[in-house]
């Protein structure tokens, strides 16, 4: 493997696009780097990423090397395998209620077990940490904490800060940045406790299909990439949404064993009637 300086600037300043295995050493050793020491490389690779589009190389490498740096939830394998997760990118911008916490609890009633991941409000009124812990739920819980919460409601939050402290060594970086970076997507495809399940909302209709292939490449068993195409991170009542579909077809690796199938929706098609956008925003959690 290249250097980290050399790769970071042959990214950054000439283009080069990296394979998965090259993706996720870099990733590696940019979390194991002295705060610093490479920071404007960083800023440099994130920018490049940003400007000319990931790819799904690189974006599952990056989420395997977050996967492998996450506290481990511990599960069975039979619990494992019948969580799911509504964690998405958000970023979209328009000051939605947190649907996907929503969303995630309306699960939990029906029966399914969430595993929600999630954060803060970055740019919504209130994040899933925010709403849940102004509901009195408990939100930077350690892994032995969350299986408990699970085990006895069904639902377990999983707060990434808590989860992947690795991830410190970026923190600054993207918040001088102050712009969507490859984290906002990989995020969300990191969950701690391995979720097999997931609905992921996507800020932009261009990565619906970039997710859903990166997806099919990480194993996931069934999974829903959506995107209003009103801007919303979530399957919208307002307008027709684009929906990737992936769900896994064998046992084999490298998501050869996935298939992606790309379609729309409209809320009539769920007998639900149109909505405007002002019915769907909201104010602080509280």
């Amino acid at each position: 493997m290249k250097g980290l300086k050399q790769t970071l600037k042959e990214v950054a300043e000439q283009g080069v696009t990296l394979t998965r295995a090259e993706a996720r050493h870099l990733l590696g050793e940019i979390l194991a780097s002295e705060p610093g020491e490479v920071d404007l490389e960083i800023a440099g690779l994130l920018t490049a990423f940003a400007t000319r589009g990931e790819t799904v190389e690189e974006l599952t490498g990056f989420a395997e090397a977050m996967r492998a740096r996450s506290l481990p939830i511990p599960l069975t394998d039979e619990e494992r395998a019948a969580l799911v997760d509504t964690c998405g990118t958000g970023g979209d911008g328009l000051g939605t209620f947190n649907i996907s916490t929503g969303a995630a609890l309306v699960a939990v009633g029906a029966g399914a077990k969430v595993a929600k991941h999630g954060n803060r409000a970055v740019t919504s009124y209130c994040g899933s940490a925010d709403v849940l812990e102004a509901m009195g739920v408990p939100v930077s819980l350690g892994p032995e904490q969350a299986v408990e919460c699970l085990r006895t409601t069904g639902f377990m939050f999983l707060y990434a800060p808590a989860l992947h402290p690795a991830l410190e060594r970026v923190q600054g970086i993207r918040r001088a940045l102050g712009f969507r970076t490859i984290f906002n997507l990989a995020g969300p495809l990191t969950n701690p406790a391995g979720a097999p399940a997931q609905v992921m909302g996507v800020y932009s209709g261009a990565r619906v299909s970039l997710v859903a292939e990166t997806m099919a490449r990480l194993g996931v068993r069934r999974a829903f990439v959506v995107h209003g195409l009103d801007g919303l991170d979530e399957l919208t009542l307002c307008h027709e949404s684009s929906v990737a579909e992936v769900r896994k077809t064998g046992n084999r690796e490298q998501g050869v064993g996935c298939s992606v199938r790309l379609f729309r929706v409209r809320p009539e098609e769920a007998g639900l009637p149109r909505a405007t956008l002002a019915e769907l925003q909201g104010a602080h959690s509280a």
